[in-house]
């Protein structure tokens, strides 16, 4: 599968909000409050790289 830049990153942004999406509802989802506070953060991580991606679609968009 060949994908050019804008389609990689249209695919990663999609991954990675997915990600957030999911380390939230597991962080809701445990009574590990280690656990869920790891899931916590690794969400933020996950939605500072959706941002990212995000900032690059709209590049893409424009050019």
């Amino acid at each position: 599968m060949n994908l050019n830049s804008k389609d990689m990153v249209t695919k990663k942004l999609l991954d990675a909000q997915e990600m957030v999406r999911d380390y939230e509802m597991f962080s809701k989802q445990t009574d590990d409050k280690e656990l869920a506070s790891l899931f916590k953060d690794l969400a933020e991580e996950s939605g500072t790289q959706a941002r990212e991606l995000q900032r690059m679609a709209d590049k893409y968009r424009r050019d």
